[in-house]
């Protein structure tokens, strides 16, 4: 009988893809569902801010109630790499950790039931991974680190500096990928658009969108996670030339006033921000997202306004609003000026509401569309909907399209259709398929 593997992947979808080669190596393992019956525990962890660590160390606890005698209880990822010491010492619920440079080698970690912490970050090359989640989606990882130093984060002090894969293992990987009925993919990294610049080549994102628009059989592909200074004109530009290339530019600005943005050590001005974004915006059939960071050290009632303002100026499809989190090991955690929670809390239920009215003009321009779906599944909502998205949109973060009519009888988990949008449900779109895509 097989032994059974239960893993709970948190975080960001870096984290997932790190999570499927883990899948990958214990293959020989049954999923398991229900944690009370497997047999190994895994809890791929995020570190990034203070709510992503509480999630990861309540997930452990959980699991640990839940499992049963004689199982085994891994901690692997972020949240262990960036406080292994402290970490081993406390949690005695854990059987077994390791960080972020061994996902590679988790079944010898478990085999050997040793604790492991590689010198240097994983880096995915040619690893068969389980996708998970989806027969026709795909996240693909283009490097690890960062060499930004933004003030607020923590992750290029345990992940180190970038290191991009090569373009010829990406291609390899997608290729695979196609080949075995993949059609939609989702490049990322922590920040893509300095894709290859660790070995000197500027415009590492267009030489990919080149190369994976020469692939057959790929219908649908996007970047996540642009940089405002890595991200050139020429950049923009090229994926709003690609016939492949959706126009999605998620570019995380996190403010807009000049002299946050030098705090924050963003490295672009509020002029050279808003230049980019207009060329985005103005893309045909164009999808732009953002995030902001509320609240860090010194931000002032008006600079705190001017991004308010801006928000409300800028017709964002979707913005994602954190509060500043104070963080050891980073510059901002010994910055002065700290913002009072009590503040923080109010400005983010001010922007709030400019961000769900931007949300709601956005799904409110989709209204009479006939737009390409793609079927993911049952609904959310209810067992007589199907659930879908935009192809155009990212999995899970842009929201749920409820499937209530075909005009072709039963759709397909994982196939594309041409559909019509005929209403808005709370924040979620309705539509009526009318065809095969």
């Amino acid at each position: 009988m097989k032994k059974k593997l239960h893993l709970v992947s948190l975080g960001c979808n870096k984290n997932l893809v790190d999570s499927e080669v883990m899948l990958g190596r214990l293959s020989a393992y049954e999923l398991c569902d229900e944690p009370s019956l497997a047999d190994v525990l895994i809890v791929n962890t995020c570190g990034f801010i203070g709510p992503a660590k509480e999630e990861s160390l309540n997930t452990i606890f959980s699991l640990h109630e839940a499992r049963k005698k004689e199982s085994l209880l891994v901690v692997a990822g972020c949240l262990t790499e960036r406080y292994k010491e402290e970490l081993m010492q406390e949690l005695k619920e854990v059987d077994l950790f390791t960080g972020v440079g061994d996902y590679d080698k988790i079944d010898e970690i478990i085999a050997l039931k040793q604790n492991r912490f590689s010198p240097k970050t994983y880096l995915l090359n040619e690893e068969e991974r389980i996708i998970t989640g989806s027969t026709a989606h795909a996240y693909i990882k283009l490097s690890e680190g960062c060499n930004q130093a933004c003030s607020f984060c923590a992750i290029p002090g345990f992940k180190g500096k970038l290191l991009s894969r090569t373009l010829e293992s990406l291609i390899k990987e997608v290729t695979a990928l196609v080949k075995k009925g993949y059609y939609d993919f989702s490049f990322i990294s922590q920040d893509s658009s300095s894709f290859l610049r660790d070995i000197g080549e500027k415009e590492g994102l267009i030489q990919l969108i080149d190369a994976v628009e020469n692939i057959e059989g790929i219908k649908s592909a996007r970047i996540l996670y642009l940089y405002p200074t890595t991200t050139s004109n020429a950049l923009i530009e090229r994926i709003i030339a690609s016939p492949l290339f959706h126009n999605y530019f998620d570019m995380p600005i996190q403010h807009i006033n000049d002299v946050m943005l030098k705090r924050m050590k963003r490295g672009a001005g509020r002029e050279r921000i808003i230049e980019q974004l207009t060329l985005m915006r103005n893309a045909p059939e164009s999808f732009v997202r953002t995030s902001f960071i509320i609240g860090h050290p010194g931000e002032s009632d008006a600079e705190f306004e001017e991004l308010l303002t801006f928000a409300k100026d800028f017709d964002f499809d979707r913005v994602n609003l954190f509060a500043y989190s104070d963080e050891e090991d980073t510059s901002a955690y010994s910055m002065e000026d700290k913002v009072d929670a009590k503040i923080t809390t109010k400005r983010i239920k001010q922007i709030d509401k400019v961000v769900q009215s931007k949300t709601k003009k956005s799904l409110k321009n989709e209204l009479k569309k006939e737009v390409t779906l793609l079927i993911e599944g049952p609904s959310s909502e209810h067992e007589f909907f199907m659930g879908a998205r935009k192809l155009s949109w990212a999995p899970s973060i842009d929201g749920e399209i409820l499937v209530n009519d075909s005009d072709i009888g039963e759709l397909e988990v994982g196939l594309s259709y041409s559909a019509t949008i005929t209403d808005i449900a709370g924040d979620k779109l309705v539509a009526t398929v009318t065809k095969l895509a």
